[in-house]
């Protein structure tokens, strides 16, 4: 099943009570922005039937109808109750992408085990003499056009619990962004956000080893948070718990308390740039958002 391109209508239009329709009647279906367009996606086989379901019921008031008609106003009665993974990653692309890549890196670098793959996605290059590593300066990797170092540091993982908290985070805050946003906005983001956190690590930690999508996650969470705050999106409707949880990990990270325990350095800098940058595209995206919708 593939997922196509169903309406493109301009952002005037309030698609609010006609997408509430299609969620309660179970229909897989996304909405991004593209330019000053809404554009509706969903499962080629129910392309038609979305069609003309927005032609009988543009602004979602189909309460009585639905009551009488169970299956949903002509969707045909096998429709899936609910996305399967595979339908999932098939609508949300950058998200699968980018947790596969972290997968390919983790099992090339023996997640954190072979230093040689390592110095590969490290945010320095480094060689290993004796028992200490030796980095070679930014500019120096710039110059032979490694550019990608700025931002390959969140593809590495050490660990199985490092990879597995990091890929879920990933899945649940990226998929989000990319059936509010598209593919495109969650690709822009994930690299704004990589290459901001690492800048900071780097500026504050000096030359060191570190990586991990953790910087990333906190930019998502962010520009969820703010973006959701000015411009409502069920999309965006994290769990208030989620929030919490996450800044108060935030400040127990920072208190220094995990490294006195000895479970392992935390990037807090990378964390803290993660999010700053986060809260402000967040603040930019929903103050733009608001005011199209208002207009």
């Amino acid at each position: 099943m593939n997922i196509i391109e169903v309406m493109r209508l301009p952002l005037s239009v309030d698609l609010s009570g006609f997408v509430h329709l299609l969620q309660r009647l179970q229909v897989p279906h996304r909405v991004s922005e593209e330019g000053d367009a809404q554009v509706l996606w969903a499962p080629d086989t129910l392309a038609a039937d979305v069609r003309e379901l927005y032609q009988r019921y543009p602004d979602g008031n189909a309460d009585l109808e639905l009551a009488q008609d169970p299956v949903g106003a002509g969707l045909p009665a096998n429709s899936p109750t609910q996305p399967s993974l595979a339908e999932q990653a098939k609508a949300c692309k950058v998200t699968t992408i980018t947790l596969l890549l972290c997968f390919i890196v983790a099992g090339l670098t023996g997640l954190g085990d072979n230093f040689t793959t390592i110095s590969w996605f490290t945010f320095l290059d480094f060689r290993v003499q004796g028992d200490y590593l030796y980095f070679s300066p930014l500019a120096q990797s710039l110059d032979q056009g490694q550019w990608w170092r700025l931002v390959s540091p969140m593809l590495l993982h050490f660990g199985v619990l490092h990879l597995a908290m990091n890929s879920l985070w990933y899945w649940e805050l990226g998929k989000r962004i990319e059936l509010r946003q598209g593919p495109w906005a969650l690709l822009g983001l994930t690299l704004l956000f990589s290459l901001v956190s690492n800048l900071a690590q780097h500026y504050s930690s000096g030359p060191s080893l570190f990586g991990g999508l953790s910087g990333v996650l906190y930019g998502l969470l962010g520009h969820i948070w703010l973006y959701q705050w000015l411009a409502p999106d069920r999309y965006f409707n994290l769990p208030k718990g989620v929030l919490v949880m996450m800044l108060i990990w935030l400040v127990v990270c920072l208190s220094g308390v995990i490294d006195t325990l000895g479970l392992g350095q935390i990037a807090n800098a990378a964390h803290v740039g993660g999010l700053l940058i986060g809260c402000l595209t967040g603040l930019l995206g929903g103050a733009l958002a608001r005011r199209k919708l208002s207009a």
